[in-house]
């Protein structure tokens, strides 16, 4: 045990020794998700890219920190269930809607909105760690549905990746839980 100081009154606390149950897989712990590697970060265009921290392949779900060199067009799509979203850095925001997010910024989409995610110009790149329950919709311009994005298509694209940058496919199944 580590000697208390200060107000750490719980440095004196025994850590519980039963900390998972037998079949629980381990917590997932990355140190500053948001960094520069880019090797991590796969790309969707030559702009536009994402770093996973998080995948459930059985729940169709992800946690990532979508992240765009600059201004310009990211995506136009539709949510069929929720999704949080934590602006790391930069600016950015929905067309249809009157708010922009800088870096602090939290957003919660409801199932059944549909939008355009756009990056605004800014000194720093757009950097926003999202939870997505999947599929994504694309969209065309009239906001017509053109096709889907689920997270095994995600996990493809991944493994592809990270194969190509000498990281390795399997690295993607280090975030499986």
């Amino acid at each position: 045990m580590t000697k208390q100081t200060g107000s750490e009154f719980w440095r004196d606390i025994k850590p519980i020794e039963k900390v998972f149950q037998p079949d629980a897989q381990p917590e997932v712990y990355m140190k500053n998700i948001a960094g520069d590697d880019e090797r991590y970060y796969v790309p969707f265009t030559e702009t536009v890219s994402s770093k996973p921290v998080w995948i459930s392949p059985s729940r169709n779900m992800w946690c990532d920190v979508l992240y765009a060199k600059g201004p310009g067009l990211v995506s136009r799509h539709y949510h069929p269930h929720e999704v949080f979203a934590y602006t790391i850095s930069g600016k950015w925001g929905y067309l249809e809607h009157d708010w922009i997010a800088t870096a602090g910024d939290f957003i919660y989409e409801t199932p059944g909105e549909g939008h355009t995610l756009v990056a605004y110009e800014h000194e720093e790149p757009m950097k926003v760690h999202f939870k997505v329950t999947g599929p994504l919709i694309w969209l065309d311009e009239n906001g017509d549905p053109d096709g889907f994005f689920d997270v095994h298509m995600y996990i493809d694209l991944c493994k592809t990746h990270y194969e190509k940058v000498g990281i390795g496919a399997k690295y993607v199944e280090s975030l499986f839980r």
